[in-house]
């Protein structure tokens, strides 16, 4: 179900993240249970959770919306996919965005910055973050398609 019906039959329980986000990855339209990272500037984190199996879920990362540096390159995104994750919510940047777009993982970023970050172990995994003005929490849903960000406690139908 795409994310304007969603909202049209889940009003009351979904909350919009009001974000810029732009379509990256070769797939659009992605959902799944949210994992989360938040870091600034250092991408370990992200680079310890796409290692791990997906078993379908989304990894929210809060960057803080800093576009200074890359949170997630081509490298991390083919993990990804390995490992079955079904997409990538960045607050900040990506690159590698050609290689990214031939990948059958949904990525939604606010931009793109061919700087990559710093490897220093900083970052918080499975904590909830605030982005585009909504709480997100591990264990939510998150819907993505090419209207935008939906989240929900539950998985909806």
């Amino acid at each position: 179900m795409n994310t304007c019906d969603l909202c049209d039959l889940h009003d009351a329980q979904v909350r919009v993240p009001v974000l810029p986000l732009r379509d990256y990855g070769g797939r659009l339209a992605f959902s799944g249970m949210v994992s989360t990272i938040r870091a600034l500037e250092d991408n370990s984190r992200v680079r310890e959770a796409v290692a791990e199996p997906g078993q379908g879920r989304v990894l929210v990362i809060d960057g803080a919306g800093s576009m200074a540096r890359a949170m997630f390159g081509d490298l991390l995104a083919a993990k990804a996919v390995e490992n079955g994750w079904a997409g990538v919510v960045v607050h900040g940047a990506i690159r590698d965005s050609s290689a990214i777009g031939a990948l059958d993982l949904g990525v939604k970023a606010l931009g793109t910055c061919p700087r990559k970050t710093d490897k220093l172990g900083a970052g918080e995994r499975d904590v909830d973050v605030e982005i585009g003005g909504v709480l997100i929490r591990p264990g939510d849903w998150l819907y993505a398609d090419e209207d935008g960000v939906v989240v929900a406690d539950v998985e909806l139908r």
